[in-house]
This record gives structure tokens, sequence and C-alpha cells, in this order.
């Protein structure tokens, strides 16, 4: 890569087998997002964490675009933001706050992905937030938190309350800035943001026609479509799919 970013030896070999498929999942994520265009140059982040006791995870060297990310590029950190391997590369103190405090509070955070899409935030910015407009938003809407806007996330007090305001739940608007998915894998991680993006997207476009003209489901539907998927919504089943359209349409984030 030019202007600084040297290819990188492999990892594979340095690292535990753990961590290796962990950096290949994450990497894998970073271009998924590309893919989707839902990246914002080099702003955005998603982590992983580290199985272990000590709590390290992974997150993007700061400066690389989202295409370009792959396993060994990838930065390993620990919660209080100490670079723990040899590297050319920096991380983002924005990305640092709102991951490491997730990762530290949540056990079930393997992966953590916030995004700053066009339409994540215009419906960040609505005071109603996500709307029960589609069988998309009717699924996201059970598991979805809300954090008001502070700033850019550079003030580590945040930490705490964006703990208390996403509690057990996997998704999160972050007001007027972005969206947030938290997986056990990355695969929920990726389905669950997935989801909340296309119904973000769908709010968007219904409500271009006006906010009276909409309808909303109905409470019964809501109620049903709630007990459907309290289970889960797929995302084992969709990951290897993804993987091949990542290994067809933009390969070597597992090197």
């Amino acid at each position: 890569m030019a202007d600084g970013f040297a290819n990188l030896p492999s990892l594979k070999d340095r690292v535990s087998a753990e961590e290796w498929q962990a950096r290949v999942d994450l990497a894998a994520l970073y271009r998924l997002v590309a893919l989707y265009g839902w990246d914002d140059l080099i702003y955005t982040h998603i982590s992983a964490r580290i199985p272990g006791p000590e709590h390290h995870f992974l997150i993007n060297p700061y400066g690389m675009l989202f295409e370009e990310i792959t396993a060994s590029s990838l930065v390993k950190i620990d919660l209080d933001g100490n670079v723990l391997q040899e590297t050319p590369y920096f991380i983002n103190p924005a990305g640092f706050t709102i991951h490491s405090a997730i990762h530290a509070a949540r056990e079930d955070a393997r992966f953590v992905m916030h995004l700053h899409s066009d339409d994540g935030v215009a419906v960040a910015a609505q005071s109603e937030g996500l709307l029960p407009l589609s069988q998309h938003a009717l699924i996201v809407m059970p598991r979805l938190a809300y954090h008001d806007y502070e700033g850019i996330a550079l003030n580590l007090d945040e930490r705490e309350r964006l703990v208390a305001d996403i509690g057990d739940k996997t998704l999160m608007l972050l007001r007027n800035h972005g969206t947030l998915s938290v997986g056990d894998t990355a695969a929920n991680c990726w389905i669950g943001m997935y989801y909340l993006e296309r119904a973000c997207s769908m709010q968007v476009k219904a409500l271009s026609g006006g906010r009276d003209k909409v309808l909303f489901a109905p409470e019964a539907s809501q109620t049903e479509v709630r007990n459907q998927v309290a289970r889960g919504i797929g995302g084992g089943l969709a990951w290897p799919g993804c993987l091949r359209k990542l290994d067809r349409e933009l390969p070597g984030y597992d090197t």
C-alpha cells in the first residue's frame, strides 16, 4: 500500500489460533462495511475482543480505508488504550472510548461496530428515532437503545453513560451521530447492523412523502414479530454467503 502503509508480513503464525480467527472475522466486517458503502473514509470503527481473560481487543489502524484492512494490519490494544504489538500504525482515541466501554461492560460484546452512514445518522437525528414502518424496523426495535449526543467521543467519562444507555440491548442509535451493533459473533454483529441500516434507509424513503402519509405496522403485528425473532435473526446462516461475496468482490481480508 502506498503513502506509508507498507505490506505487513502475515501474523497468522505469530498469534494464537483464536486471535487469528478474531482478526480474520474483524477484517471481514471492515471489508463488508466498505462493500455496502457504509464506511466514512477512516472515521468509524469496528472492534473485536480476543478470547481470554485479558480483555485485549483489536481495532482498525487509523489512516487505512476499510477496504484496505487485513487481518494482519489490525492493532491489538488493552482496555487502557495501550498498543500491545509491534505495528507502524496507531489508533483513533474516539474509537477507543466507545469500544472499550462496551467491551469492558459486556461479556457478550465480542464484536462492536459503529458507523456514520447517511441514513443511520438521518434517523438518529429524528426525535422519534426508528419508527415501526417496515418489517426490518420491527425486527430491530426490541433490540434497540438510544444514546444522546455529547460531542466527539473523546471524553472517557462518556463511557459510563454509554454503557448505561445500551443496557442489555445489542443495537443502538447514537443521537445525531450514527449506529452501533454488538454481537457475540461477527455474524450476529453484522446481521444486526444490516437490519438496522436497512430499516433506517427504508424509513428515510418512507418519510420522503411526508410524516402524515406513512402507515405504522399494527400493534398486534409488532408484538407478533417481537415474539418471532426473540431467539435471533439468522446471522450464522447469512455469514458464510457474505464471506463468499467478499472473496469474489473484495478479496484479501484474511491475509
